[in-house]
């Protein structure tokens, strides 16, 4: 049977579809609100598929298929399935480490701690923390406030009544109310249990309500101790939890979804929040083999955050919507208030992950990083070749003094500074930067192509807007070498790049590491330009009429100065004076040659 007969026989139903390869091998997993029409997309018009959709496509031996009763149904199987085959086009995840719980035992007196296995032993699991310094903080503030028990005792009222137990160092030192020698009761201790559970949960706000509450109780009966008490005990939440509290909607609780993408990855950030607090906060990756819509990868970022937490908060708030729809879940997309600034916390940490993750893959394998930066670059700027050689130039003068030009060169991504070449411009009166530009870049690859004509860089960016790129562009027609590179040119004020014959700058994304790594060449080409230039100016104020005399060397010239301080008095100087420094003959030529600069 073929692929066209199978799709005529798949209902119009949701469900989850599977491709496989002819080794029988699942290559591709998807869902679909109707598994008819979504599977035949793929095989209607192939030449509107992207490049890597008709790779996968050529690949497919048969078709099979699930059938679910609703889109969300669809959404979890299919979550599932790609973690079961771990097929090769899906979006996978990137990061499969296990995140720290907090757990809280089943016992008369519970025990408080971190693990990183969930086990069915009926204890309570809160979590998981992105980060271990985030829950081993929260223990801190726990132990800290509540005097729990750390020892992994099995305390009971038998071992109590028998004095099994002797209290160990934490009892004697305050840091335990000694559970083990009955000094406080199931009852007491309970209620220390729920405040931290509850507090896990979010109800941070209804606990500090709580003893306030009790703190106004005990100040009306007198009993100023236990007022004192609950005060610092609401003031010591407060100020614990002040950092977390951070929208005025205290009653609001939603699960709050991020992306940042970047190519084929993406980077997602997801925050709980419960009474106004963020009780959760998780940072996952996804790479996909195939172009995958923004909405599919935000529907899979949520069944992974739904398996690892469970049921989600009836409120999910969006940078967009999914392709899914949930029944009992309302999808926001905020424009204004409370709500956005939690997306937009959402995004920042989304953004600082996405960081975090390349500064990671440059530190640790810098040729992938730099490689996967540079095809960045070739898909942006529609190349037919890897930039792996790049070259930018730039004009550095001021109001026409020292005019001069900066070529750096880039290579695997990365600056090659023993190829950088500086020009003294030649041709060009006065502060023309366009003509500037064109003599440089025609001086430029003239002698390479003389000299190293294999060596042509792949790409050359223009310090400036269309007046140099066109100009350069000029000079690169002259030698007829204009089809054999790409150059482009990076206009400073909107960081746009300039096309040539294109009336349209194209605006790269400005957290791209493509745009990053045009800036940084630019930028290194001004740098080297300036430099160069402060070099040429600073030698033109130090010159003196000395300098022009034939026959005084740096060393009589700084002995002269020395002497007497400047070329003025050297030149009023008398000539018997002048022989003690140089000798009669240079004396004389001195003399002579200053006597008119005097006048």
């Amino acid at each position: 049977m073929t692929i066209q007969e199978i799709i005529k026989l798949l209902p119009h139903s949701p469900g989850v579809y599977r491709y496989y390869n002819s080794e029988g091998t699942v290559i591709y997993v998807g869902k679909a609100k109707d598994l008819r029409k979504r599977v035949a997309q793929y095989f209607v018009d192939p030449s509107r598929l992207n490049t890597k959709t008709r790779l996968l496509v050529g690949k497919i031996a048969d078709v099979q298929y699930s059938v679910v009763d609703t889109e969300a149904d669809a959404l979890l199987l299919e979550n599932n399935l790609i973690k079961q085959y771990k097929p090769h086009y899906n979006i996978l995840l990137k990061d499969s480490k296990t995140y720290p719980w907090i757990c809280v035992t089943d016992e008369a007196y519970p025990r408080v701690f971190l693990t990183r296995q969930v086990q069915k032993d009926g204890a309570r699991y809160f979590g998981p923390y992105s980060t271990v310094m985030h829950a081993r903080n929260l223990l801190d503030f726990f132990y800290a406030n509540w005097q729990l028990r750390s020892c992994r005792h099995k305390i009971d009222s038998g071992t109590i009544l028998r004095g099994k137990i002797r209290p160990c160092l934490d009892f004697h030192l305050g840091r335990c109310r000694g559970c083990c020698v009955g000094a406080v009761g199931t009852e007491e201790y309970g209620g220390w249990i729920e405040e931290i559970t509850s507090l896990l949960k979010g109800g941070v706000n209804d606990i500090i309500k709580g003893y306030e509450a009790r703190m106004k109780t005990a100040a009306e009966e007198l009993d100023f101790e236990s007022a004192q008490f609950f005060k610092e005990k609401a003031e010591s939440l407060r100020k614990h939890y002040s950092r977390s509290i951070i929208t005025a909607a205290r009653d609001l609780e939603a699960d709050i979804f991020s992306l940042v993408f970047d190519g084929p990855e993406a980077f997602g950030n997801f925050l709980r929040v419960r009474g106004g607090a963020v009780i959760q906060s998780l940072n996952l990756g996804f790479r996909s083999q195939i172009e995958e819509e923004q909405a599919t990868v935000l529907s899979t970022f949520i069944a992974e955050i739904e398996s690892k937490f469970g049921s989600l908060s009836k409120e999910i708030i969006v940078p967009f919507l999914p392709d899914v729809q949930i029944n009992g879940i309302h999808f926001t997309v905020p424009e204004r208030g409370d709500k956005l600034s939690l997306l937009e916390l959402s995004a920042k940490n989304a953004r600082e992950y996405h960081m975090g993750t390349l500064r990671q893959r440059e530190h640790t394998d810098p040729d992938a990083f730099h490689r996967s930066v540079l095809e960045e670059l070739q898909k942006a700027l529609g190349m037919d070749v890897l930039p792996e050689h790049m070259e930018c130039f730039d004009n550095s003068n001021i109001q026409g003094t020292n005019p001069v030009a900066s070529c750096v060169v880039f290579r695997g991504g990365t600056p090659s500074k023993k190829d950088y070449r500086k020009f003294k411009i030649k041709t060009v009166v006065g502060a023309n930067d366009y003509a500037s530009m064109k003599e440089v870049v025609n001086r430029r690859y003239s002698r390479m192509l003389e000299e190293a004509p294999e060596d042509l860089p792949q790409l050359v960016v223009i310090d400036g807007g269309k007046g140099q790129l066109d100009f350069a562009w000029q000079a690169l027609c002259e030698l007829g070498i204009q089809d054999k590179l790409t150059v482009v040119g990076l206009a400073k004020r909107l960081e746009e790049v300039i096309r040539v014959g294109d009336p349209y700058p194209l605006f790269l994304d400005r957290n791209s590491q493509s745009l990053k790594l045009l800036q940084q060449i630019r930028d290194e080409a001004h740098r080297f330009g300036i430099t160069f230039h402060r070099s040429l100016r600073t030698k033109a104020e130090v010159h003196s009429a000395l300098d022009d005399i034939p026959g005084v060397g740096p060393k009589t010239s700084e002995r002269l100065l020395l002497h007497y301080g400047s070329v003025a008095r050297i030149a009023s100087a008398p000539l018997e004076d002048l022989i003690n420094f140089a000798g009669p003959k240079l004396a004389k030529r001195i003399h002579e040659a200053l006597s008119p600069t005097l006048s």
